[in-house]
């Protein structure tokens, strides 16, 4: 499963991404705006940091408008992936940018349905919120599992981009379901590594090494 970083902090994203551990980031217009950057300034500086996919969200909602922030968006960067809301404007949207070449993410995906209309529009990406379904009292992550039923039933190639990430759990189950991406913020990427018994267990050997009087270099 690939990790993508959900932020427009572009000094973090960076750190981050000398892991090589990123594989791509998304963005959308509240991220952008606390980046206190210009978000074209924002995005080349992200874009330049990682290689993979960088998701960029149109914030017009009648189509044409779409289109045309979604063109100007991709001009930024080879790999510019233009996002846009799962309403009908944004589906007509999806695809024409999709019949242009163009790499589209659909997001605000709520529902098994809405992301098969996606797929049938071309999306590259789906992106289903978890977080904000478990807020609701739904499971997220059965989502993620119809999501992953109904494209592997006819072939949609469309990548499922777990979204709305609120803890390590849930990265853990987006895996297990099959999901193709998961989206986080930073905090959480951090938190894959660490497990109490890794810090406990690591401190019992350097301890016993000290006490052999013993060194490697």
């Amino acid at each position: 499963m690939k990790l993508f970083l959900d932020s427009a902090d572009t000094k973090e994203i960076a750190s981050l991404a000398a892991t090589g551990l990123v594989d791509g980031v998304t963005t959308n217009p509240s991220l952008a705006a606390k980046s206190g950057k210009s978000l074209f300034d924002a995005l080349r500086a992200i874009c330049d940091s990682v290689k993979g996919s960088v998701s960029a969200e149109v914030t017009a909602t009648e189509t044409d408008a779409m289109i045309a922030e979604g063109k100007k968006l991709a001009k930024i960067a080879d790999n510019i992936t233009v996002k846009v809301p799962l309403t009908w404007d944004g589906l007509k949207a999806c695809r024409a940018l999709a019949s242009d070449g163009l790499k589209v993410n659909v997001t605000l995906c709520f529902s098994p349905t809405q992301a098969l209309l996606a797929a049938k529009c071309g999306a590259k990406f789906i992106s289903p919120f978890i977080g904000r379904l478990d807020d609701a009292g739904h499971d997220g992550m059965a989502l993620i599992r119809e999501i992953r039923h109904i494209y592997d039933n006819y072939g949609y190639s469309t990548e499922i981009l777990a979204a709305s990430i609120r803890h390590v759990t849930h990265v853990r189950d987006a895996a297990l379901a099959r999901a193709d991406v998961a989206t986080m913020p930073p905090a959480i990427f951090r938190q894959l590594v660490y497990h109490p018994l890794t810090d406990k267990g690591l401190a019992a050997f350097l301890e016993d090494w000290k006490k052999s009087g013993q060194t490697i270099l």
